[in-house]
């Protein structure tokens, strides 16, 4: 079995699949790929099954070295990509791109200038060790393959469909002019807790991310914060990923992969799975706009 070193980590790196659904009455999330789109073009790019794990790189700056013939990829935030040779020498490359990385060959993957989470698949799948049935680390629940390090070892697995069948894919446009992300969303359930005007609220300004967003959310705030109508306390209630809860604050919080499979705070609106996806990108300071669609 062909495996890759670990030579370096920056910001973060975990093991993450399609996660591990169905464990919510233990009261366990789903977890999985923060950006399920770029994950599974990733595994599409060299030839994987939708389900085989990926690495999930916090802003990219990750190295990893090949002790045979390994077929890599990388999508989501954009970032410089080189190969180093053997003998040290560097072969350019670039994210988006099917890769042929040699024996002792080491992709090195820098720091992202344009996104937060890089994604880096193998042919064969990342055959790290399942825990409940998924390679996912859930960062909430503490739970499955722990984040990489320097020295671990990542056997490549055999989650192959067939050999890569294109070399690249045009790396997705940057999101709207001006700089700000447009963020799809549906209203509901608990719309009837805020004002009649939240819609406007929430559509009419910007919203910033804050430094404390994580897998479980991306943290906002505004100069308007949402205003409830009903003033009261909401029973605990089953939430899904995409979720735009609004604490007593008024600015909501977008719930991402890790998010708890409960909540006590109203949900406004729900994010549209392309909207998760793009959610799954900002970064702290990062501007953003939502727009409702019914």
């Amino acid at each position: 079995m062909s495996a890759l070193t670990v030579t370096h980590v920056g910001y973060g790196v975990t093991t993450q699949d399609l996660g591990r659904p169905g464990f919510s009455d233990m009261g366990l999330g789903a977890a999985g790929a923060a950006d399920r789109g770029s994950a599974a073009l990733a595994n599409r790019l060299v030839g994987n099954r939708p389900d085989a794990a990926v690495l999930e790189a916090l802003l990219g700056s990750v190295a990893l070295r090949a002790d045979a013939y390994v077929v890599a990829a990388t999508t989501g935030a954009a970032c410089p990509v080189e190969v180093e040779r053997a003998d040290g020498s560097v072969r350019g490359a670039a994210s988006h791109e099917v890769l042929l990385l040699a024996p002792g060959d080491t992709l090195r993957i820098g720091t992202a200038t344009v996104g937060l989470r890089a994604y880096v698949a193998v042919l064969g799948g990342v055959a790290v060790d399942p825990v409940l049935g998924s390679r996912s680390w859930d960062s909430l629940a503490r739970l499955g393959p722990p984040p990489l390090a320097v020295g671990d070892v990542l056997p490549v697995g055999d989650a192959r469909v067939s050999w890569p069948n294109v070399d690249a894919v045009p790396q997705p446009p940057e999101d709207l002019p001006g700089g700000h992300v447009l963020l799809d969303v549906v209203p509901g359930p608990r719309a009837d807790w805020f004002t009649a005007g939240w819609r406007t609220t929430l559509t009419g300004q910007d919203h910033h991310v804050t430094p404390a967003s994580d897998r479980v959310g991306v943290r906002t705030t505004a100069d308007r914060p949402l205003e409830r109508a009903v003033t009261g306390e909401l029973p605990s209630e089953g939430v899904e990923t995409g979720s735009l809860q609004v604490p007593p604050e008024g600015h909501p919080v977008l719930f991402l992969a890790d998010h708890p499979v409960t909540g006590g705070y109203p949900v406004v609106a729900v994010l549209t799975p392309t909207a998760v996806d793009r959610a799954a990108q900002l970064r702290p300071g990062d501007r953003l706009r939502f727009r409702v669609v019914e």
